[in-house]
């Protein structure tokens, strides 16, 4: 216990020494004092708190809030000293506010905790005890031989031992580790690959030596001791060897591999950044106003403490006769008697600083998130997903946002790659129903006839069945019965599935195969392929690799008739200058019309050799991949010797299928001030590609590039010249090409170089990019010293670090796991979503929150003020103005419910307008509504109205203060009564004229709030309560409203403060309109649905379908029953019906209802957006 509390403070790290031994099946030495290293259990944590640290932790980060330290500090004094009112007053509040943070801070991180539990729950299977155990993934330890079967993920960081392959290899997919979907094949020593049963993995003898953990995905060293017949045979591990957790098994039946790494030890949690809390700009933005505000108390109290004294300098004041000083008071310090007043007029002032706030926003916040979810807009039918919102604290971040960091597979593309055009020596073909043809004519033959093609069309099509890295998985046993080939595309696809390293290579030879040459599979080093039904086989004799030096790859192929052929493709620059024959420059023209199209192009060529240069190449390949010494650099000699004098073949054209609306989505942000980055872990050709069919690149745009950079001197010499460029051509839009390594460099030392390179560009692409370096990237525009809110998005774990540094996360709920959504602050089904989000949502959110923050402080002013210009007339006494009920339900009943409610249906503009002119969304980038100039013209406009409060009441009562019939006058209860009544009144209305969405809530908060504190107020002074220890408002407020002269004093106050208010904002409007302004005349018609109904209505009309649904609709009188307010499909079709509301309150045995819904076209945020 001791040493696990030493670990978790720090002075005990778990590992002492630079590698790692790992025993397989844990069978330690049984000989000497071995004492068995410790590792971390497989558990993953992504939460926050647990059940032991939640309350001081919780605590803690909530008294870093100024208000709330400031407030207990109060309460203390009021505690300790004799105040002029009751620590109840500050403490109450305090309280109500720590709790209800507390729960919905507790209520979020327990939806970790489920997520959590979910994968830490996982069924496995590990070798125990010489037989197959199930157990749960958190109870998997290092040296546990673990049993993965296909298309399962890796649930932790394992060396393979052995596949249900003779050679040892498994196939696996790390779309969710760094976003490729192609297959890698990983390796198994020789050793334990014929371990293939766990009778045999009993008897193995095996050790593990390797590096400690590294957040490094590519990196891996390490190496496995195997005893044999008491013999030690050691193997080298590589890269090859390590499957890591969160990717998935696929074409392989199943592998049995030990674990080396486990839990937050593993690399892919390693890639996650440490979580931390995030805090939005309006949050510090209200952190600042209250230390101006806490300076204002302060000086008042201060102010008016040197005022008392050199009040009661005199004599007569000092002690006047009724009021005679005892011994105690007359001996006591003036020093301490200084600090006791100052104490005094703090608590008497505190009122000044909102406690309020804190608690109106989290309520807004945690409210307002839920109107997320139940967008249908932001709603994904196909899948089923609805948008989730993981912590709602950033909210009104949403509409603050400068810089979008987008990840680009699986989150701007759909991961589906289609063959659309080839061009073969010099003609351009189509595919039309499995056949190719020529560009400008039609498929006019008979159905299921097939044109044989000849020639260099079918030594094309055998060269892309043939140059390729595919494997394939018969998913059936049982072979179909008659010809596999006769279906109408001319073969069946049922019974094989392709599997390549790249994405390209499968829509490639699944496209040749519906046109008619179909690879067959390869065993040993022989490739079949069959070419209309009849079997073909070459022999395999070498593979140039694909490298990105040389971005190709090539085979050498024995054809059936005896013949070497080299079958090459690669991009266009990587293939073209070394061809000397064949229709070059009409491929190369068809490959510039491909790529306008926004298609991936390669080129395809061949090169035939005689026997004598056949002997020269392998004679060549083997010296070099048998050398010791610069093996690469003789590899890379040889690999140039063989793929030139090139024959052109033609080019292929295959669409990477982007999410729909990706383009029109980033045009969008684009329109609306923001800076699109895409950052990506695949090759620079696919990014680059993808970038421009997007539109994040345009046709028009200067790319410029900065790979492959080597040094730091090279580097920041490239730099120099990319800027020098900017500057040169700044009249053109220019984009920027960055890969990771080079990225590296520049982040070293010239940092400030590649900023300004970075900012003058339109767009930027991150090619080839490890997780932790996007998570730096965003971290360098985080901390540059404009500090733009950063926003990043992206659907796989390589994408956590990212999206937890950014100000603003977001996880797209793809195809390869939920990391990136469970640890996002936001999650969206779709990347076109993220429009709704930003412009709409984030605009409604930043307004209302901004609003809400500035009147708080207006109407705290507006409240406080008089309790100060009231000490002037009490010889500074600290006599309270207003009843201290008045004080403790002024901001928690009487003013609380009409901010609130504004807050989550405030719209300044219709969502469709905001949709459709994305620049208004520049109207409040850079905190605009919470600027200085803002917060100055609220505290000056609350000083003036409170000015106005007490003077108009003042000089209503101030020399008579006879305002009865009777002659009966009034006191000073009265006269703070008259002050509360009209600043309640004031505020309200105040509040009434910034609305510009009126629903019926929102009039029955208004007119309630004024209604409740009459009515209160009368309970409260007309009847004598036996548990007050004293009533100074005892018929008070019946006596003020019995004279109509006070009637007279509160009418003329409030308009008099409401009035110039009312001028100033026509005048602006009409003479100063702001674009926002402007676009509020195109909102929608106002004819639409109410915020219920725009939630209850489904296919066939029918409303309130759901339980909460119906009972809002009741408790509204919104949907009458036997009345239907919902259109039916017959009217234009304009609402098709909503498939389900807040699935979450649906009985676990409910069946759901029919799938189906589609989006709403009008009003559909009538209260919400």
């Amino acid at each position: 216990m001791l040493r696990w509390i030493r670990q978790q403070l720090g002075f005990d790290p778990p590992h002492q020494s630079e590698t790692r031994t790992v025993y397989v099946a844990n069978r330690f030495p049984q000989h000497g004092h071995y004492i068995p290293q410790r590792f971390a259990d497989n558990r993953i944590i992504s939460s926050k708190y647990t059940i032991w640290n939640f309350i001081p932790k919780n605590l803690f980060e909530q008294f870093r809030r100024i208000a709330n330290f400031y407030f207990i500090i109060i309460f203390l004094v009021q505690l300790m000293i004799d105040t002029p009112t009751s620590p109840v007053t500050s403490g109450l509040p305090l309280f109500f506010v720590i709790t209800v943070t507390a729960i919905k801070q507790g209520y979020e991180d327990w939806l970790r905790h489920k997520a959590d539990n979910e994968v830490n729950g996982a069924p496995v299977f590990v070798v125990r005890s010489g037989s197959l155990v199930q157990t749960r993934s958190k109870n998997i330890r290092v040296g546990d031989i673990v049993r993965v079967a296909k298309d399962e993920t890796f649930p932790v960081d394992l060396v393979l031992l052995s596949s249900d392959r003779a050679d040892g290899t498994c196939h696996i997919t790390t779309a969710s580790l760094d976003g490729e979907t192609n297959l890698k094949t990983h390796f198994s020593v020789a050793e334990t690959s014929v371990c293939q049963s766990v009778s045999r993995l009993e008897s193995l003898q095996a050790v593990v030596e390797c590096q400690q953990p590294d957040a490094d995905l590519y990196r891996f060293v390490g190496r496995i001791t195997v005893t044999e017949h008491g013999e030690e045979i050691v193997r080298p591990l590589g890269p090859e060897n390590l499957l890591l957790r969160g990717a998935r098994l696929k074409n392989t039946k199943e592998i049995f591999a030990v674990a080396v790494y486990t839990g937050m030890e593993s690399k892919m949690a390693l890639n996650y950044k440490c979580k931390s809390q995030k805090r939005s700009a309006v949050e510090k933005s209200m952190n600042t106003f209250l230390l101006i505000y806490l300076g204002i108390l302060l000086f008042e109290a201060v102010l008016s403490t040197i005022l008392k004294y050199a009040w009661q300098a005199e004599n007569k004041w000092d002690e006047p006769f009724y009021n005679q000083k005892t011994e105690q008071e007359k001996n006591s310090s003036p020093i301490l008697k200084f600090i006791s007043d100052f104490l005094a007029f703090l608590v008497l002032y505190n009122f000044i600083i909102p406690i309020s706030l804190y608690v109106t926003v989290e309520m807004q916040k945690f409210l307002g998130s839920f109107f997320i979810g139940w967008d249908l807009d932001l709603y994904h039918e196909e899948t089923d997903e609805k948008a989730q919102v993981n912590t709602s604290d950033l909210n009104e971040e949403l509409g603050q946002v400068e810089y979008v960091f987008t990840d680009k597979t699986g989150t701007l593309t759909e991961n589906e790659m289609h063959f659309r055009e080839c061009s073969i020596n010099g003609t351009k073909y189509r595919e039309v129903n499995g056949k190719l043809v020529p560009e400008g004519m039609t498929d006019d033959s008979p159905d299921g006839s097939r044109p044989h093609l000849i020639g260099e069309e079918l030594l094309f099509i055998q060269a892309v069945s043939l140059c390729h890295t595919v494997h394939i998985s018969y998913d059936q046993p049982d072979c179909l019965i008659g010809d596999p080939f006769s279906h109408s595309n001319g073969f069946s696809s049922n019974h094989m599935e392709y599997y390549a390293s790249s994405p390209d290579e499968k829509a490639l030879v699944e496209a040749a195969k519906r046109i008619g040459v179909a690879f067959s599979g390869s065993s040993g080093d022989s490739l079949e392929i069959k070419t209309f039904g009849k079997l073909e086989k070459y022999k395999l004799l070498h593979v140039l690799e694909f490298d990105a030096d040389r971005r190709r790859m090539s085979v050498i192929l024995q054809t059936p008739s005896g013949d070497q052929v080299l079958f090459t493709k690669g991009a266009e620059s990587a293939i073209l200058p070394f061809s000397t024959s064949g229709e070059i420059e009409k491929t190369r023209l068809h490959v510039d019309e491909f790529a306008l199209k926004g298609l991936r192009t390669l080129v395809v060529a061949c090169r035939h050799f005689s026997p004598e240069e056949y002997m020269d190449v392998d004679r060549r390949l083997n010296g070099a991949r048998t050398a010791l010494q610069q093996r690469e650099e003789r590899l890379q000699e040889a690999f140039s010797y063989i793929e030139k004098d090139l024959q052109v073949l033609g080019a292929t054209g295959v669409e990477d299928k982007l999410q729909d609306k990706v383009q029109e989505t980033i045009e969008a942000l684009r329109l609306a001030g923001i800076k699109v980055w895409v950052l990506t872990g695949d090759k620079h050709e696919t990014a680059v590609s993808v970038s421009l069919s997007c539109g994040h690149f345009h046709r028009t745009m200067n790319i410029l590039e900065l790979l492959q950079q080597r040094s730091d001197n090279e580097c920041a010499e490239q730099l120099r010249i990319l800027a020098r460029r900017i500057k040169e051509d700044h009249v053109i839009q220019h984009g920027l090409v960055v890969d990771g390594a080079s990225l590296s460099l520049a982040l070293r030392g010239h940092e400030k170089l590649f900023m300004e390179v970075c900012k003058n560009c339109s767009a930027v692409l991150c090619c080839r990019m490890a997780p932790l370096q996007k998570a730096k990237v965003v971290r360098l525009f985080k901390t540059s010293p404009e500090k733009p809110i950063t926003l990043a998005i992206g659907d796989g774990a390589n994408d956590v670090s990212m999206i937890q540094e950014a100000h603003v996360g977001i996880g797209i709920m793809g195809k390869e796991g939920r990391q990136a959504v469970r640890n996002s602050d936001y999650a969206i089904a779709r990347f076109r979503f993220l429009s709704k989000l930003l412009l709409v949502h984030g605009h409604f959110y930043y307004i209302r929150i901004a609003t809400l923050v500035q009147y708080f402080f207006y109407k705290n002013v507006c409240f406080i003020t008089p309790q100060f210009l009231y000490q002037f007339f009490c010889l500074f006494s600290q006599q309270t103005l207003y009843d201290s009920v008045y004080l403790t339900l002024y901001n928690i009943c009487f003013t609380s419910l009409p901010i609130l409610v504004f807050s989550l249906f405030e719209q300044l503009v219709h969502p469709h307008v905001l949709q459709n002119k994305p620049g208004l969304y520049r109207d409040i980038s850079k905190n605009a509504l919470l600027s200085f100039r803002t917060f100055l013209y609220w505290t000056l406009l609350g000083f003036c109205h409170a000015f106005i409060f007490f003077f108009g009441s003042y000089i209503l009562m101030g020399e008579d203060t006879t305002l009865m019939g009777n002659g009966q006058m009034f006191g000073n209860w009265t006269f703070g009564t008259l002050v509360f009544t009209v600043m309640v009144i004031t505020v309200t209305l105040k509040l009434a004229i910034e609305t510009h969405f009126w629903t019926w809530m929102n009039h029955f908060v208004t007119w309630g709030s004024i209604a409740f504190y009459f009515i209160f107020s009368l309970f409260y002074g007309g009847i004598i309560w036996p548990f007050l220890h004293s009533q100074d408002m005892y018929f008070v407020f019946v006596q003020l409203l019995s004279s109509g002269s006070a009637w007279f004093a509160i009418i003329i106050i409030v308009i008099t403060c409401l009035f110039p208010d009312v001028v100033k904002r026509v005048f602006y409007r009409h003479l100063q309109p702001t674009s926002t302004q402007k676009s509020q005349s195109l909102s929608a018609p106002a004819q639409s649905l109410s915020c219920v109904e725009s939630l209850c209505c489904y296919q066939h009309g029918q409303s309130g379908c759901s339980r909460l649904a119906r009972f809002l609709e009741h408790m509204t009188g919104q949907c009458p029953a036997g009345e239907n307010h919902c259109p039916t499909s017959s009217s234009n079709n304009r609402w098709a019906g909503l498939q389900r509301l807040l699935t979450m309150i649906r009985k676990p045995d409910e069946p759901p209802p029919a799938r189906g819904f589609k989006n709403l076209d009008n009003s559909e945020e009538c209260c919400s957006p």
